[in-house]
């Protein structure tokens, strides 16, 4: 039994929060989705500061912008996406159930989820969650995540996450019309416009690639991180964000390898230069251990 859906959260911020309540819609396909979307739907209206869309609007939105289910979007992607919809934040969630049949234990059934948290404004992942359960029967199995997507400790989490999002949001807002944050030019997308140019692109002193992360292997992702990287006229990384996010601790163990980078620095006409540049990395499940 399977299922796929994607909850749109619509916030505002906590300033005005009295104006007006936000605004939420599901878009589902049926099946245990169907039944999950109910469940948590119910479980964060009951806070009595949101209010759901109609469905069949959502999902026609979310269509017409092409988005078929995908984990692994970038943040242009993600912004797009909410501003069709009309949203400040959405939430992303599958829910299925499986068998297992592992050798060393009795085969059980497996419910798990998969929930993305994400501004509709910035195209940022705020968080994830996969929570799993494991009962006898299926039919147990999906009452227990069922039991958690409607509890309380889940519905609190979320409200925390969305508020402290805006609030992120906010302030960012403010340093950039401050102008605290400086603008960085952005590299060249191959090596021949920057030749034209009179650039050099800055070279990493060694390359270090992130590890696979035992979240992911346990959920076998697949998936593109890239992520944005300001280097200052030595070399050194002042500023990265992820700008295509995977979920799964892919994201966060990207950027802790991205921030040990060193590199010699961009050259403009023989002078060092501040750049941005563009880091892709591609993940795949570990082949099998023989």
């Amino acid at each position: 039994m399977t299922g796929f859906l994607v909850l749109i959260l619509v916030l505002i911020s906590p300033a005005n929060l009295q104006e007006r309540l936000p605004n939420a819609a599901i878009l589902e396909t049926g099946g245990f989705g169907k039944q999950a979307a109910d469940v948590l739907s119910q479980n964060l209206s009951e806070t009595g500061e949101l209010r759901f869309i109609d469905r069949d609007q959502a999902s026609a939105a979310a269509r017409g912008a092409g988005y078929s289910g995908s984990f692994n979007l970038s943040a242009l992607e993600a912004r797009n996406l909410g501003l069709v919809i009309g949203c400040d934040f959405f939430l992303i969630l599958k829910a299925e159930i499986s068998r297992r049949s592992p050798s060393t234990e009795p085969s059980y059934f497996e419910a798990y989820a998969w929930i993305f948290l994400v501004s509709g404004r910035t195209g940022k992942l705020v968080s994830w969650l996969h929570p799993s359960l494991k009962a006898p029967t299926a039919e147990a199995a999906e009452k227990l995540l069922l039991n958690q997507l409607g509890g309380s400790a889940l519905q609190t989490d979320y409200l925390q996450k969305i508020r402290r999002a805006a609030l992120d949001e906010q302030r960012q807002r403010q340093r950039v019309f401050d102008r605290e944050t400086p603008l960085v030019e952005a590299a060249p997308d191959n090596e021949a416009i920057a030749e034209e140019q009179g650039l050099r692109l800055p070279r990493p002193y060694r390359r270090l690639l992130p590890t696979y992360p035992e979240t992911a292997a346990q959920a076998e992702i697949e998936a593109v991180v890239d992520v944005l990287v300001d280097l200052d006229a030595e070399g050194e990384v002042n500023h990265a964000e992820v700008a295509r996010w995977a979920g799964f601790g892919l994201d966060e163990g990207t950027l802790k390898t991205v921030r040990q980078l060193h590199f010699f620095p961009a050259m403009r006409n023989g002078i060092p230069v501040p750049l941005r540049i563009l880091l892709r990395y591609n993940f795949r499940k570990p082949a099998p251990q023989k």
